[in-house]
């Protein structure tokens, strides 16, 4: 691949900054097409553009909202299911969290770089799955409740202060104000039948990962499954003392309904915040469904096609 043919999109705002500016360089060294961001749609108009001017690589540099926004316009380049044909997606990890970028198995800008070079051994290219909520999709997973209110609120200058652990905190103060969701959840092989009624704090449904408590966070991302993870109530521990969303989460309790299903439809009784890989939106009603295989994209050697199973699967 030569030249405008290796698009990276990339939002220089990113974490604190630093390894933007050094995936910048890196990849214009490499002869990457370098597209700077200024942010909101601007990143999904850049990578529609790219798809629809026929690259054959485009890559994502940021954290996960930058990803999803560079999926969106590839999407939007292929019709709004699928990517144009010939297009390889990948990601070049800059912001707080990085989630799906370690989920795939990339670990820096410079490891992201090897990986994206078709002719390294550093990487491959994978069919993934991708989550649709409505006409939304999301890479790695979509957010309803708790932990969503907590992401909202959580302030840009917070995460360039303390990264991850800024989510945690604004979590553990939304926690003691936050009124439980009444949903009831459809879901199966096709079927619209009642799966789960009741109260909940939170709704987490993964494309590519899994959540704390699992024994990995890696979710199978080639099955054409949501995972989908239901938390009723919070249990009665020292939250802040306990270990926070891990203790929360733990695999084994009652408070928990894991699924694994192709759709999903979440019926809220109130209007709820959701977070779609970071990017919120406010739903009364979330349909979510799962596009087995439509991005091809190029993963590290730590990434596992097939990971051990521990949710139970709905039919």
């Amino acid at each position: 691949m030569q030249g405008a043919s290796r698009v990276l999109v990339r939002n220089p705002n990113s974490g604190d900054g630093r390894a933007t500016k050094r995936a910048k360089r890196l990849a214009t060294e490499r002869g990457y097409d370098v597209r700077d961001s200024e942010g909101g749609d601007h990143t999904v108009e850049l990578a529609e553009r790219a798809a629809r001017d026929g690259a054959d690589l485009l890559a994502a540099c940021g954290g996960d909202g930058t990803l999803n926004k560079v999926v969106r316009g590839a999407l939007a380049a292929g019709g709004g299911t699928s990517v144009p044909e010939g297009l390889t997606l990948g990601v070049v990890p800059a912001g707080t969290g990085n989630d799906f970028a370690d989920n795939v198995g990339v670990r820096n800008v410079e490891h992201a770089l090897s990986v994206l070079d078709p002719d390294d051994p550093a990487g491959e290219t994978r069919d993934l799955d991708l989550g649709l909520a409505g006409d939304r999709p999301f890479v790695n997973s979509c957010v309803g409740g708790l932990t969503a209110d907590a992401s909202a609120r959580t302030t840009r200058e917070s995460k360039r202060r303390l990264g991850v652990l800024a989510y945690v905190l604004n979590t553990l103060r939304e926690y003691q104000e936050f009124e439980p969701m009444s949903v009831t959840l459809r879901g199966g092989d096709g079927e619209d039948a009642p799966v789960w009624s009741g109260d909940a704090l939170v709704v987490l449904v993964g494309n590519g990962r899994r959540f704390p408590g699992e024994r990995m966070r890696q979710a199978n991302m080639e099955d054409g499954l949501l995972n989908v993870v239901v938390v009723e109530r919070a249990p009665a521990i020292d939250y802040v003392a306990s270990g926070a969303a891990n203790r929360l989460l733990k695999r084994e309790a009652s408070y928990l309904t894991r699924l694994r299903v192709p759709y999903l439809s979440v019926e809220c009784h109130r209007p709820v915040g959701f977070s779609l890989d970071g990017e919120m939106v406010e739903l009364d009603h979330l349909r979510a469904r799962s596009l087995p295989g439509v991005m091809p994209f190029r993963v590290g050697d730590g990434y596992d096609p097939a990971p051990e199973e521990w949710s139970r699967r709905l039919r």
